[in-house]
């Protein structure tokens, strides 16, 4: 078995922690450097849910998505959930690991991870990465459709491959519209309208979209917009992440059991639509 320094440095080697926005709190967390892995869970959120599942599993190292301690913290105390979150893991000898921001600009990314599961050919970043002279990391994807679709029949799609959630798919634009291509970016989006609106593609596939933003993207133009759940647009990442290390394995003999987790972490619990509202 691989000791977690080992695996550590293969994970970086991913989604290198210089990738990272400045305010992004990407690395290990938890773990020792010296204790050795067998098992390992990716899922998006460092909850206490998805703590007690890495626990149940028996797995030595958990991989998310989201930081735990973002903004940091002066105390890790069990009385509170993040503390207990840590406690939690060091007292069950499992490693937690973060790849936030420098996951999303990877070459493979999360944004690689929505297009695929969408079907969508991805033809280039929708925010390239200057230091890339290969022109294929960045924020978001830039993607083409086989065949055009209605944004109805698009966002059928989109119900349908990604993970359920309480919200579904709001959407904004004419239902009736053909989209030939289409701006995906996983998780919350709204800070790239201007870039949509620069790569002058027929959809925008994200999350979290405000009133105010999204309200002047489709008054400016005929964009068809598709909100999904955030933690939905980022779970397929996982996927591509555990297939990442799964053939990293392979490669070392490392012989790993790798694990994605089907835990939904999504905060909305349910949904009641407003009698009579548009579907």
């Amino acid at each position: 078995m691989p000791r977690l320094s080992e695996v550590i440095a293969a994970l970086e080697n991913l989604w290198p922690a210089e990738r990272a926005e400045s305010w992004d709190a990407v690395g290990t967390v938890v773990g020792d450097p010296g204790q050795r892995v067998r098992r390992v869970l990716f899922a998006v959120d460092p909850v206490q849910d998805i703590v007690d599942e890495a626990v149940e599993l028996g797995a030595d190292l958990l991989v998310t998505h989201h930081p735990l301690y973002l903004r940091g913290t002066t105390t890790v105390a069990a009385s509170t959930f993040k503390g207990r979150v840590v406690h939690t893991l060091i007292k069950h000898d499992i490693a937690l690991h973060v790849a936030h921001t420098n996951a999303d600009t990877a070459d493979p990314g999360v944004s690689d991870a929505l297009a695929g599961a969408l079907d969508l050919r991805v033809t280039g970043p929708l925010v390239p990465d200057p230091s890339d002279p290969a022109g294929r990391r960045g924020l978001g994807r830039i993607c083409a459709l086989d065949h055009p679709l209605t944004v109805r029949e698009l966002v059928d799609r989109a119900a349908g491959r990604l993970p359920a959630t309480a919200q579904g798919i709001r959407v904004a634009g004419d239902p009736d519209a053909l989209v030939r291509t289409v701006a995906v970016s996983g998780g919350s989006g709204d800070s790239l309208f201007d870039h949509v609106r620069e790569a002058g593609v027929d959809a925008f596939l994200t999350a979290d979209l405000r009133h105010h933003p999204a309200s002047e993207a489709v008054a400016r133009s005929s964009l068809a917009l598709l909100d999904a759940a955030h933690w939905a647009t980022e779970w397929p990442w996982c996927e591509l992440a555990a297939g990442q290390l799964d053939e990293i394995s392979d490669r070392h003999g490392w012989d790993l059991r790798v694990h994605v987790s089907k835990t939904v972490t999504d905060p909305w619990t349910s949904h009641s639509p407003s009698p009579g509202a548009p579907n």
